[in-house]
């Protein structure tokens, strides 16, 4: 019989109740036990057989809980992460991994001295965009890639109201909520860059957090550029990449997270298709004749990640999101701060 892990989920604000509750509970090869919910009574409705505390202590004396996923304000997830781990638990952090290097290095080793598996829901690294774009690269459709352009763009003119989020004194803002995923991406795509030179500004009226970001990443070979705007309100291309021998231009975003929302199961068949409509759109050339043509994105899947959690735990497997991996991330939105703050590039060793 195939072992089942349990699980604990350290909160149910909505990345508990739109990613991680979902893709747990649909997943046979995990057991949620216990979800902390201090003071709505949320995932008891949707999830009446699953037990709600109101502290996190009873996850930690949870004797059957082996895995944690620690997705918290930001401000919170070295300290919870930090007594996970000390409780022996394997531990799940939502991004941002941590809110410094120093924070992020100390997680790494208490979870090797304690055995502990340790790492970072980058679930946009199963985005069917990114796969798609990932698979352009690697099979050199464009020639030598000269050129890469991220944005991550919404529109929120306003200030929300009662969120840490919008407060620079917890850690808010779109630098460490975004650009986590875009910097992980682009480390995927191309490793550490050599330096990071960023511009960090509050468009909005009477905002405290930083709403628009450009982050140049340097390498000896290619431009590396990542954007986010909360001032977007007709949003161009997601993915801008050019090479010697052509470009390939890619709208819209990866429908799992509106999935998720509506509740469609993951094992459906048309899980993490995208519409044709927004089908990227390539031009190019193969051998001396030019090619422009829609390619189909490849089909997202979230569910991946889980799926390898499991393996690492139960079956030894290599994890595909590693902690250095999420320390790196962190590295460089700590450089993009000093970047930005100190007008100057940032060369990182």
């Amino acid at each position: 019989m195939e072992r089942i892990i349990t699980a604990g989920i350290a909160s149910f604000g909505m990345s508990g109740k739109i990613f991680h509750a979902p893709l747990l509970s649909r997943n046979n090869k995990f057991r949620i036990k216990r979800i902390i919910e201090r003071s709505k009574n949320e995932a008891q409705a949707l999830y009446p057989n699953i037990l709600v505390s109101r502290s996190i202590v009873d996850l930690l004396n949870d004797s059957d809980i082996e895995l944690v996923i620690v997705n918290t304000p930001d401000y919170n997830h070295y300290e919870l992460s930090r007594k996970c781990l000390e409780a022996g638990k394997h531990v799940v952090v939502e991004k941002p991994f941590t809110q410094s290097v120093k924070q992020a290095e100390e997680l790494i080793e208490l979870a090797k001295r304690n055995n502990r598996l340790l790492s970072v829901f980058q679930n946009r690294r199963w985005d069917g965009d990114f796969l798609t774009v990932r698979q352009i690269i690697e099979d050199e459709k464009l020639g030598r890639l000269v050129e890469y352009e991220a944005h991550f763009d919404r529109y929120r003119n306003y200030i929300q109201e009662n969120t840490w989020k919008e407060l620079s004194s917890a850690g808010g803002g779109v630098l460490a909520n975004l650009s986590s995923h875009m910097i992980d991406q682009a480390l995927v795509l191309f490793g550490m860059p050599e330096a990071v030179t960023a511009h960090l500004k509050i468009m909005r009226s009477d905002g405290d957090v930083d709403d628009w970001y450009d982050i140049r990443l340097h390498y000896p070979d290619k431009n590396v550029q990542l954007k986010s705007s909360l001032l977007v309100r007709e949003p161009g291309p997601r993915y801008i990449l050019h090479g010697t021998l052509g470009s390939f231009l890619k709208w819209g975003i990866d429908p799992q997270e509106e999935d998720l929302k509506k509740g469609i199961n993951t094992s459906e068949s048309e899980w993490g298709r995208e519409s044709q409509n927004w089908w990227g759109i390539l031009n190019t050339e193969v051998k001396g004749n030019l090619v422009k043509e829609k390619i189909e994105t490849i089909s997202g899947n979230y569910p991946a990640y889980y799926n390898n959690i499991y393996d690492c735990i139960a079956n030894g497997k290599e994890l595909s999101v590693k902690p250095q991996e999420a320390l790196n991330v962190v590295r460089i939105i700590e450089a993009a701060r000093m970047s930005s703050s100190e007008r100057k590039t940032i060369l990182l060793s």
